[in-house]
């Protein structure tokens, strides 16, 4: 059990992927954790409500304000009687609730103003929505004190645990050669640009190793997920991009490494499973026992690593270009994907074209330098309607 008593959390995006592991170490660990509050997009407002009314939660947001009044029904059903809010600026008021740590887990550029909110109220941010980081990349900054920001991505989650090595004083990136971001491959390791022409949707979901909600697991397999991680890493510890690798490891059992200058490379190892950068964050500084199983040391293992193909998967070297022009670019990028995903996952654009449209809209983007949430929302919707059009006719 967790060794800390009570450390308050409120969890945005409750009802997602992450939402509900988180819910699964708090349950695991009673008296360690409690949970101050909840939020969800509101697509799944019985599902919220029970989670609600099993952990106390003193206050339940939904995005959705039309779906105040069926979270209110479903939780009288439950015995419950949070406060309710509901619309963006109900998630951005549970943001800022009273508690230690914000989970932020909410899918895609919708999370930038709950980090936002999160970061000026003082609260620790156990940061998931790497979204937000990427597209307000400046505004972020801007507002986070020093360790403030915990990463929840596997690798970035590695990377941190990494760095701990990197000597008794604080991070100290001069003594970084370089950051290798580890990736599965995705389903579709291995193919030429041309063999992926007929992928499908079903196919695109079906990732080896990770279980994540489709968004994600079709970022994963075009690689747009990986491109994204390298610019984070970016933002996060300060490193140029010529000094953050990726590198192709199918076992997903490394998730990151960190290499110092004096030869000698850091990883971090464990079976993928989320709950344990979960409990990370919410733990923070102290490790959460039994947050998920260890690796097997009885068994035999093989573990391999491959060069990324970049021809085949060209999303994280587009990545590495919008990052380094930073500003709005990086919105940019992460909007039209977005369009592009969901354009795919309705049988309207083959996959390859995911990537290839995504980079059109970049080249036709004149960069900002990202000043205000204003500044980044107009990038981010200017790229949205741009990529809507160019995806509008196309089919599989």
């Amino acid at each position: 059990m967790y060794a800390e008593t009570n450390r308050a959390v409120v969890l945005l995006g409750s009802t997602g992927s992450i939402g509900t592991q988180a819910l699964d170490v708090i349950g695991a660990n009673p008296g360690g954790f409690r949970v101050a509050a909840l939020a969800a997009g509101g697509g799944r407002v019985g599902l919220l409500a029970r989670q609600a009314a099993e952990s106390g939660a003193e206050a339940v947001a939904v995005a959705d304000a039309a779906a105040v009044p069926a979270l209110k029904e479903a939780l009288a059903a439950h015995g419950a009687d949070p406060v309710v809010l509901g619309g963006p600026e109900g998630v951005a008021e549970v943001a800022a609730w009273q508690c230690d740590t914000v989970l932020n887990g909410i899918t895609g550029a919708l999370g930038l103003t709950s980090t936002l909110v999160a970061l000026e109220a003082g609260r620790t941010l156990a940061l998931a929505n790497k979204e937000s980081l990427i597209i307000g990349g400046p505004l972020v900054k801007r507002l986070a004190a020093p360790g403030q920001i915990l990463p929840v991505d596997s690798e970035h989650s590695a990377l941190q645990q990494c760095l701990w090595a990197s000597g008794p004083e604080a991070y100290d990136p001069g003594s970084v050669r370089q950051l290798v971001v580890t990736a599965s491959g995705g389903p579709f390791r291995g193919l030429r640009r041309d063999e992926m022409t007929g992928v499908t949707p079903e196919m695109a979901l079906a990732h080896p190793t990770w279980s994540m909600g489709p968004v994600i697991t079709v970022n994963s397999a075009t690689l747009v997920n990986k491109g994204l991680e390298v610019i984070e890493a970016h933002l996060l510890f300060d490193l140029d991009f010529d000094r953050i690798e990726v590198v192709v490891h199918p076992q997903s059992i490394i998730h990151s490494m960190v290499e110092y200058v004096d030869g000698s490379t850091m990883c971090q190892a464990s079976p993928p499973d989320m709950r344990l950068p979960i409990a990370l964050a919410l733990g923070h500084p102290r490790r959460v026992p039994d947050a998920a199983r260890p690796i097997d040391w009885a068994k035999a293992h093989t573990w391999t690593f491959e060069p990324l193909d970049d021809v085949a998967f060209p999303a994280v070297a587009l990545a590495r270009h919008v990052g380094t022009e930073g500003g709005t670019a990086p919105a940019v990028y992460n909007a039209a994907n977005e369009v592009c995903v969901e354009a795919f996952l309705r049988g309207g654009l083959p996959f390859p074209a995911i990537v290839d449209t995504v980079a059109k809209v970049v080249e036709e983007h004149r960069v900002t330098a990202a000043e205000s949430v204003e500044e980044v929302l107009a990038a981010d919707a200017w790229a949205r309607a741009r990529a809507a059009a160019l995806t509008a006719g196309q089919s599989r």
